[in-house]
């Protein structure tokens, strides 16, 4: 397992959550936990920066029930069966 592994699926989970409008964009997400965008589109660009956070991991595991096995691992399913993914508009 390496950085840049967990870091591309960390970014798998983003696009995912775009796709399906539980966020609207990277900014609603950088907004949101105050995470500087430009550090986040550098890491998209090149995933072995060393500018990562573990803290970002944490915000999909408990606000969008991200599976952190599958995040650390890539094992398993992205999300935790049977959590329920609540829009960025209606949780504060």
């Amino acid at each position: 397992m390496s950085n840049a592994e967990i870091v591309m699926r960390f970014f798998k989970v983003i696009d995912t959550l775009k796709a399906n409008k539980i966020i609207r964009g990277e900014k609603t997400f950088t907004d949101r936990y105050s995470i500087n965008r430009r550090n986040l589109y550098q890491l998209r660009q090149n995933p072995e920066r060393n500018i990562f956070q573990m803290v970002w991991l944490s915000h999909l595991i408990n606000d969008f029930g991200v599976s952190p096995e599958w995040l650390l691992t890539g094992v398993g399913e992205m999300f935790v069966p049977g959590h329920i993914h609540i829009p960025y508009k209606n949780k504060k």
